[in-house]
């Protein structure tokens, strides 16, 4: 399925073109997946300051590191900080994967709590690897067709153990965002949104399933996608 693409001078542009999606999701309202990582938390900051009234909205998270909430590499600590914290009106709703829990409880609980919902927007990050959410190349997960969650193993630093949403989870989505930034990540984007689909680039296999997708890049990240 096709991937638009728009290609931003440097990541502050990047990050704010994403954050001005995140803020128009949040004045509309509905289901919108957070991901993980350096590169997403301008975007966060650039929304908050864009739309402080997230009321309308329910938060989810792509994946989430089997750590505590209030940890440095929790997902949901960076989220909480760099947007929740920043809002004026809170989120309608916060759906924190437990990352202190069992990895297959924390798993089995957020496929439960996530059947059923479509996502408005679903932001995701690519890692140079290919990977995205905690996808990693040629993870079993890759195959997964009924299970919204499952644990996952870590493919890159930090070397903990995942909870992530599987493709038909992060598929279910209105607007499948991708937003990627850096020289690091050049080779991934050329194979993800420019090459065929193949379980060793995990991010090429997610596209918005009757909807849109869009991957945001800046020039280091875009530099090897043909015009």
């Amino acid at each position: 399925m096709r991937v638009e693409l728009i290609v931003q001078s440097d990541d502050r542009e990047a990050a704010r073109t994403a954050g001005e999606l995140l803020a128009e999701t949040a004045r509309q309202g509905g289901h919108v997946a957070l991901s993980g990582g350096s590169t997403p938390e301008r975007a966060y900051e650039e929304a908050a300051a864009l739309e402080p009234d997230w009321r309308r909205v329910e938060l989810w998270w792509g994946d989430e590191r089997c750590v505590p909430p209030d940890d440095d590499r929790s997902n949901f600590a960076m989220a909480k900080r760099a947007l929740i914290d920043r809002v004026r009106n809170a989120p309608g709703a916060v759906h924190r994967m437990r990352g202190e829990a069992d990895p297959d409880e924390a798993a089995a609980e957020y496929d439960r709590a996530v059947g059923g919902v479509r996502f408005a927007l679903n932001l995701m990050g690519l890692g140079p690897d290919g990977h995205t959410a905690s996808l990693f190349p040629d993870s079993p997960a890759l195959l997964e067709t009924e299970r919204l969650a499952v644990a996952a193993d870590p493919g890159l630093d930090p070397m903990v153990t995942r909870v992530t949403l599987t493709p038909p989870a992060l598929c279910n989505a209105d607007l499948v965002l991708f937003l990627v930034t850096g020289e690091s990540k050049a080779e991934a984007a050329a194979k993800a949104f420019a090459g065929p689909e193949s379980q060793g680039t995990p991010a090429s296999l997610i596209r918005s399933n009757g909807g849109r997708t869009i991957a945001i890049l800046d020039r280091p990240a875009a530099a090897l996608i043909g015009g």
